[in-house]
């Protein structure tokens, strides 16, 4: 009871730091007795901290926040760049990813007949992970960063609290399809588990034929390694896998059928479409129907950026989608 108790209050966490300066922390979730886990960088510059802008990175399907806007190529993450632009910048991990509690039936697989983690429940940690962040901070708004499956709660999140959004940049968001109709749907597993070879997949499948590498393999295997480490159960897997909640991909393939789990009516904030050219999970005809939905966003982007695919923050060109969403969330200082 004394653990759920300091939780509930945002104790920092122990483990898991991957800067001097970073504070990391435990917050009670909507579900009883599970953890969320929140990373926080402060501006580089300590003047500028009382008053600097803050912004929460949503993770997407697949790996959690030190592999994403935290982790480093070459000594620079896309944490390092918003911090060194005065952000205080926080990262989120859902539960089932990273260093957040797993949900009780990811240790049994037959146990839930369900897709664990979808966007209604994704949504309401991030609720959570705002609330406790808006608490700390002595702010009454903030703004989002979200990659892929993560906008897809995001938008739920910021269509039911619009008054605790700033601004969103969207990056590889995914849109409303209509491949087939709802009742073609595939029901999804509660649980899915990746190998690195299919990650490995989803950096080069979509670089078109004659193209440079978005990507070196050997600083792929070095991320990899980190990546197999995110989940303690990796290695009783073979090959070694890592083991993530099944509602994110169920989401997924929910829009594609023509059911959203959130109506891009219902945003209110500036909003930033950013993806990359060869990403074939926000083709040009997702981004064109996404950015003619948001009718109540009373600014709105759409940015296509060269020689990227859907995980373009961990390529080559991850500098233009820095520089991108950094601009973007500046502007709003500026109104």
């Amino acid at each position: 009871m004394e653990l759920v108790e300091s939780v509930a209050a945002g104790s920092p966490a122990a483990t898991a730091a991957l800067d001097p300066r970073e504070s990391t922390f435990r917050i009670a979730s909507h579900h009883p007795h599970l953890s969320l886990f929140l990373r926080h960088l402060p501006p580089t510059r300590a003047a500028d901290r009382a008053g600097a802008p803050v912004v929460l990175y949503i993770h997407g399907a697949t790996f959690p926040s030190a592999l994403s806007v935290a982790y480093r190529f070459d000594g620079r993450s896309w944490r390092d760049d918003l911090c060194a632009a005065g952000f205080h910048v926080w990262g989120l991990d859902f539960l089932g990813f990273g260093a957040a509690d797993r949900y009780p039936e990811m240790q049994d697989s037959t146990a839930s007949a369900l897709p664990l983690g979808r966007a209604e429940d994704a949504s309401r940690q991030i609720e959570s992970a705002f609330r406790f962040i808006l608490d700390r901070q002595g702010r009454s708004r903030l703004s989002l960063i979200a990659h892929s499956w993560g906008t897809i709660a995001a938008g739920r999140f910021a269509a039911r609290c619009p008054e605790l959004v700033d601004r969103l940049a969207w990056f590889g968001p995914i849109a409303q399809r209509q491949l087939a109709p709802v009742a073609a749907m595939p029901r999804l597993p509660a649980l899915r588990t990746i190998t690195l070879e299919e990650q490995w997949r989803r950096f080069v499948e979509d670089v078109p034929p004659g193209a440079e590498p978005v990507l070196n393999r050997a600083v792929f295997q070095t991320w990899g390694r980190h990546y197999l480490a995110s989940d303690p159960t990796s290695a009783g897997h073979n090959p070694a896998a890592v083991r993530v909640p099944g509602g994110p991909a169920q989401d997924i393939a929910a829009a594609w059928h023509g059911d959203l789990a959130y109506d891009p009516a219902a945003i209110k904030a500036p909003l930033a479409i950013l993806r990359g050219e060869w990403d074939s999970l926000m083709t040009d005809a997702d981004a064109r129907w996404l950015f003619d939905a948001l009718v109540a966003a009373p600014e709105k982007l759409d940015v296509k950026l060269s020689r990227g695919t859907h995980l373009m923050h961990l390529e080559h060109g991850r500098h233009r989608l820095h520089r991108a969403a950094r601009d973007f969330l500046l502007a709003g200082s500026e109104d």
